[in-house]
Formats: structure tokens, C-alpha cells, sequence
């Protein structure tokens, strides 16, 4: 009989967070007010205040068992670090030790600054940076097998205070949409807002495989995807784990995963199979970008954790297995004022909400005008696999805005002013015994990059295994410079009524090229999408020239988000990291062919030949089978050696070149094909070879064995 534990998940949810509650608890009232008005409004927290704030953090941190505390930061590796000092000082004279944290401690740590991504921001030798407080998203304490440890979300800056990481520009970001949406709101009487946060929730997709599997497989181990591997005779076509009863290993990971979670203080909230067999999806209930980013970030180190200690492996590349659907991380993003205003709830009657009608196609002019960058904040090595592909959306960015609101834009257009909003339907079923209900006014389209979802935007670009902090900082600063344009023109404006009607069309009809409700996996858009003029970007390598284009560096540094040099040091460092990834990638499909892959089908072939001369000393006849079974495999084997000496060369040619942008471009015009080119042969190989000799899981053993 499987026992298990119950618990209440309001009597844990946010123990292990220093939320508002416990600060109101625990810190006085003048401190906490202090640091209240910091967090709401951006003041300076004196150090006087961070040594109170400080010490009761430790104080309480210790009654939850940690030890040692850490800056929990961001920087551009795509994962988080720490650097972990304990509480004791200096041993006293009588033997024992006093544990303290300081508000300098909290406010200010140093990380070696050199050792992480720079874009050449930072010298080998130029080593100091700094970690520093964001008092915005709550410190917390993480319980896992090293122990409890104190975890400050920091910000992570250069000596000169260039932002090295994804924290320091989102958070300036938001100011920038804060202000700029404060600025529009005011444009229509509102003066009882006093804050605009941008509202995000992260769908994390994954998959899920049995870690001893993991653990054959030197692709999946070094790469995080499988870089051969044939398809099983089933894969998704059935459509019957989308959304199926979620297996018993699978469901006591997603329980202990929520659990720690929600201690936490994340809002672990939906849960189930996604399409592919052995994937799975989590997604939390929305908040404020800056926690969403951090919370998106526990979420994968808890699934992986989790994973580990259930004899699991969490996947989170984009496309771990070819031949079936890839994961992505679906960013909503809506904007919410301070006194609960969703500033894109197009209400009952959008034709009539003016306001949602300027945000709205301000929002499609943003993305209209910088959609090559928006693209961009979503490009990774590994989501160039998934995106066009038949589960991602195509990566040719468009808007979906659905059946109502693009009548809506085109009664704009035609005539300058829209008089009526197409309105939801009484769904009928045709079955009695069932409740009628109002369908919506619009249907929902998963294959469009930028989806409009009823009150939000559904950003769908973005890989499972990314930071989703670039995309709401292209999103942020965007948007704030369409709004800003639009304060511009209207705050002049004599007749206020007039002018918003005209800048509303104006924007509607410049920018309605965007709008696409259609098919986004057909061919027929790729090619209206050319007629239109909207760009076709299939690779990372292709999108990364949109960070360092005079139209990005004006619009970040008008917003003081970027300036010039942080933007080029980026630029710099994906290019590095698309050649450094695709290096480890092919190196690995070297090794894996040369020490697994050549000699098991070599073993293969001697085992073969032994039986064909068995059979013919036997019964004096070459067996026609094995023998044709013996020459297919020797002309496989031929290509994969073939192919591998071709994969030799291109790899030793771009390791010999330095710039790191014509070594990405090698490696995408180069060593990537003749990756491909390799795994041909070797997936053939895979549906020849002896199941036992074969040296690695197959998919089928990874997919369907959990």
C-alpha cells in the first residue's frame, strides 16, 4: 500500500520566502517602512536600515536551518550562481563564534567579474564586480542535499557598472514601461495609478527520461539533446499523451516539485502531458516580470533537482529527441497598473475603450518595428531546431489577434472609426443534459510567434531551456517607445478626442502587415509573409545582428536600458556562445562514433560474418540475407566514416579561427550540415545493428519506458 504525505498547500505555501508578511513581523516599523518606500519607489536604503533588515534575515534564515547565504544572480550563461560564505566571524577568545550579517553584506557582494561573460567588458585581469540587493524580488531559503542556504536575488554589474547579467537591464525595463504607461494613462483622465508593472507567466515545458538512460548517452549528458538516434515505430502521431493520464513516477515528481515550489512562494498552478511522449508542462500563476524571471529560474533548478533525486532525468533543451514535437517556454506578458487595471482587458466593448485601442496598436507598431528583435530575444542554439518546425511557432514574427479585434482594426482602417465588436456566441453541443454557456468572440491560434489570448500576449518564441529575462526586456522597452511616440504626438494635441481616433487609425494601417490569424505553418504564409516584407530569420546566427543595429542602440539607450558598449559586448557574447555550443556538440558526435558507435557495428559485422561462413561451411551456400544485411551495413559504416573524417576537418577549421562572429557563421554554414551529414548514416545504422549491441538507449527505451 503506497502511503502518502498530505499536507495543506496554504500552510506552506511562501515559508521558505522573506515575504512582506514576515517583514512585517519581524522588522520595525520605521525599517520596514523604509524599505517598503525603497520597493515601491525606487529610494535609496540608507545602510543604517540594511543592518536591521539584515540581521533579521539572518535571524530568521537561521531558525529555518541555513548556514550560509549566497547573492543569487543572473548572469549570461543562462543559468544562476552563488558564491556561498557562512554567518560566523572570527572565532572569540573563549572557543565559540558569533554569527552576524551585515547590511553591507546583504547590499554588496563581489564576484570575480572576469570569469563570466563579458563580450570583452571585463580583461582577464580586470577581476572586480559586484553583486547588489534587489529588495524587489523577496530573499528566500533553499533546503536541498548541501544543506539550507539564505538566497538574496542580486543584480550583477562590471566595476564600471556595466550590466553583465539579465537582471540589471529588466529591471531598468520596467522603469522604462512604468513610466511611459503612466504617461499614457494620465492621457485619459487616470491620475489614481501610480505604478504600471509588466505581468508575466511562464509556461516551462520538459521531458522527463529514466536517469540511468541519461546516463548511457554521452549526447545527452554534454549537449542536453540526443545528437543521433532513430524514431521508434510510434512517436506522437496518436495524439494520446497529449493530456493523458499522467504516469505514477511522473506524478510523484510533479508533487514533490509543487511542494518545494510552493514553499518557495512560486505559484505553481497547471500541470500536464504535452504532446510529445515523455514531455510534460508547469506553469504558475502570473506576477510581476522581475519575480516571474526569478521564479522561472527556480522552477527549472527545482525540476532538475527533483528529477535527480526520483532516479529521473529533467530535459530542458529545446529539441532533446528529433522526430518529435521540441519544448518551449510560453511568455505572457500583459501590463497591470498598481490599483489592478490589466491595461490590455479590451472590456466587453473594445471598439469603444479608446485606451485599449491605443495600447493595443501601439503594441502592434513595437513589434512591427522591431520584430527582428524580439526574434532575436528569443534565439538560442537550441531552439534553432524547434522554431518552423511543426510544434513551435514559425520564426517569422507576427501578431494573432483574433476574429473580434481584427474586425475591430479593419473597420479602423476602412472607415476611421469602428462602430460594433463581434461578441461570443451560446455554445451549443447538442447534448441536453449539458450546462449552455458563452463561447468566446475569438478562437486561439498556437501557430502564431505573438498571440493576443483574450486580456495578455502570448509570446511563444521562447526555448524551454532560456532565460525568459531578454524577451520581457525587448517587450518592456519596445512598448515603452510606442507608448512614449504616442504621449508625444497626443499631449500636443489641441483637440484631444480627435487626435487619439486619428492616431489610432494611423497606427492601425501602418503597421496591420503584422497581423496574421491565419496558418503559420503553411507555405503559403512564408510566402504572403515576403510579400509583406516581414523578415524570414531562421537561425540564431542570423538574429543576433539585430542587438547592434542603430535602431536598437536608440531605442535601449533612449530608455536607458542598454547603452551602445553593452549591447556590442552582448552581440559578442552569443556569437561566442553559439561556436562554443555547437563545438561541444560536434566534438561529442566524434567521440560518441569513434569510441561507441564504429566499433559496435564493427562487433555487429564480425558477429555476421561468422554466421554467414558458419552457414556456408554448413550447407555450402552463402545465405543471400545476411550476406545483403553484411554489405548494407559495410556501405553504412563507409558513409559514417566518410562523413566523420568530413565532420574532423570542418571542426579543426573552426577552432582556428578567432573572431567569434566568422567562426558562429562557420559553424553554422559549415559543421552543422556535416553534423547532420554524420547522423544520417548512423540512425540507419541504429535500425541494422543487434538491439544488444547497440551502444546507447534508443528513443524508444528514453520515450516510452517512464
Amino acid at each position: 500500500m503506497i502511503e502518502k504525505e498530505y499536507f495543506n498547500v496554504a500552510d506552506i505555501f511562501g515559508e521558505n520566502v522573506f515575504n512582506d508578511a514576515v517583514m512585517q513581523e519581524r522588522l520595525p516599523k520605521k525599517t520596514y517602512q523604509k524599505l517598503k518606500e525603497t520597493i515601491r519607489e525606487g529610494k535609496d536604503l540608507d545602510l543604517e536600515t540594511a543592518d536591521v533588515v539584515a540581521h533579521e534575515m539572518k535571524e530568521w534564515a537561521i531558525e529555518k536551518g541555513a548556514t550560509h547565504y549566497t547573492h543569487w544572480f543572473q548572469p549570461l550563461t543562462g543559468v544562476t550562481a552563488e558564491k556561498h560564505d557562512s554567518f560566523i566571524t572570527a572565532p572569540r577568545p573563549s572557543g565559540n563564534v558569533l554569527m552576524s550579517f551585515s547590511g553591507k553584506e546583504l547590499i554588496k557582494g563581489e564576484p570575480d567579474a572576469s570569469s563570466f561573460p563579458s563580450g570583452g567588458l571585463r580583461a582577464t585581469f580586470e577581476a572586480r564586480g559586484y553583486t547588489t540587493w534587489d529588495c524587489t524580488s523577496p530573499a528566500f531559503v533553499r533546503h536541498d542535499e548541501t544543506g539550507a542556504v539564505l538566497c538574496i536575488p542580486t543584480a550583477f554589474c562590471s566595476y564600471k557598472g556595466e550590466a553583465l547579467d539579465q537582471k540589471t537591464p529588466l529591471l531598468r525595463s520596467m522603469e522604462a514601461i512604468n513610466n511611459q504607461a503612466l504617461r499614457l494613462l494620465r492621457l485619459f483622465g487616470n491620475t489614481t495609478s501610480h505604478h504600471v508593472r509588466p505581468s508575466v507567466g511562464v509556461e516551462q515545458e520538459y521531458f522527463i527520461i529514466d536517469r540511468e538512460d541519461f546516463l548511457k548517452r554521452k549526447d545527452l549528458m554534454y549537449t542536453g539533446r540526443t545528437l543521433f538516434g532513430a524514431m521508434p515505430p510510434k512517436g506522437q502521431e496518436m495524439d494520446d499523451h497529449y493530456f493523458g493520464t499522467i504516469p505514477a513516477r511522473i506524478g510523484a515528481l510533479m508533487r514533490d516539485v509543487d511542494k518545494e515550489l510552493w514553499k518557495l512562494g512560486v505559484p505553481a498552478k497547471t500541470e500536464h502531458n504535452e504532446v510529445a511522449p515523455g514531455q510534460h508542462e508547469l506553469a504558475p500563476i502570473y506576477e510581476e516580470a522581475n519575480i516571474a524571471v526569478d521564479h522561472n529560474q527556480l522552477m527549472m533548478e527545482t525540476l532538475r533537482r527533483v528529477a535527480n533525486r526520483h532516479g529521473l532525468q529533467c530535459l530542458l533543451h529545446e529539441k532533446p529527441f528529433a522526430g518529435v514535437n521540441g519544448s518551449g517556454k510560453h511568455n505572457n506578458w500583459s501590463l497591470v497598473t498598481d490599483d489592478g487595471i490589466n491595461m490590455l482587458d479590451p472590456g466587453k466593448t473594445p471598439h469603444e475603450n479608446l485606451q485599449f485601442l491605443l495600447v493595443l496598436t501601439c503594441i502592434l507598431a513595437a513589434v512591427d518595428d522591431h520584430a527582428d528583435l524580439l526574434r532575436e530575444s528569443a534565439a538560442d542554439v537550441g531552439n534553432d531546431h524547434r522554431l518552423g518546425g511543426a510544434e513551435a511557432p514559425p520564426a517569422i514574427v507576427s501578431v494573432y489577434l483574433g476574429e473580434q479585434l481584427d474586425d475591430v482594426l479593419t473597420q479602423l482602417i476602412n472607415t476611421g472609426a469602428a462602430t460594433h465588436s463581434i461578441s461570443g456566441q451560446k455554445m451549443r453541443t447538442g447534448v441536453s443534459s449539458l450546462p449552455d454557456f458563452m463561447k468566446d468572440a475569438t478562437d486561439r491560434n498556437r501557430t502564431s510567434p505573438f498571440a493576443f489570448t483574450g486580456n495578455k500576449f502570448e509570446f511563444r518564441m521562447v526555448g524551454s531551456e532560456d532565460s525568459v529575462g531578454e524577451p520581457n526586456i525587448v517587450l518592456n522597452t519596445i512598448v515603452a517607445e510606442a507608448f512614449s511616440n504616442a504621449c508625444d504626438v497626443l499631449e500636443q494635441a489641441d483637440n484631444f478626442n480627435v487626435a487619439i481616433h486619428d492616431y489610432i487609425k494611423k497606427l492601425a494601417t501602418a503597421h496591420q502587415r503584422i497581423v496574421f490569424n491565419g496558418d503559420g505553418y503553411s507555405e503559403e504564409w512564408v510566402k504572403e509573409a515576403e510579400r509583406r516584407g516581414l523578415k524570414n530569420i531562421a537561425s540564431m546566427v542570423d538574429a543576433i545582428p539585430a542587438l547592434t543595429t542603430e535602431k536598437t542602440i536608440e531605442t535601449f539607450e533612449k530608455f536607458h536600458v542598454f547603452n551602445r558598449t553593452e549591447l556590442e559586448s552582448r552581440s559578442d557574447i552569443e556569437y561566442d556562445t553559439y561556436a562554443k555550443k555547437m563545438n561541444i556538440e560536434a566534438k561529442t558526435m566524434m567521440d560518441m562514433a569513434e569510441k561507441q558507435i564504429i566499433p559496435a557495428v564493427i562487433k555487429y559485422e564480425t558477429k555476421l560474418a561468422d554466421s554467414i561462413n558458419s552457414v556456408k561451411s554448413a550447407v555450402g551456400m552463402v545465405p543471400k540475407t545476411q550476406e545483403s544485411l553484411l554489405h548494407k551495413t559495410e556501405d553504412l559504416l563507409n558513409a559514417t566514416n566518410e562523413a566523420l573524417d568530413q565532420l574532423v576537418q570542418a571542426v579543426l577549421k573552426g577552432m582556428s579561427l578567432s573572431d567569434h562572429k566568422e567562426r558562429a557563421n562557420y559553424y553554422y554554414e559549415v559543421v552543422s550540415p556535416a553534423m547532420e551529414a554524420l547522423r544520417k548514416p548512423v540512425d540507419e545504422l541504429e535500425m541494422v545493428v543487434d538491439k544488444e549491441l547497440w551502444p546507447m538507449p534508443s528513443y524508444g527505451d528514453m520515450l516510452f519506458e517512464v
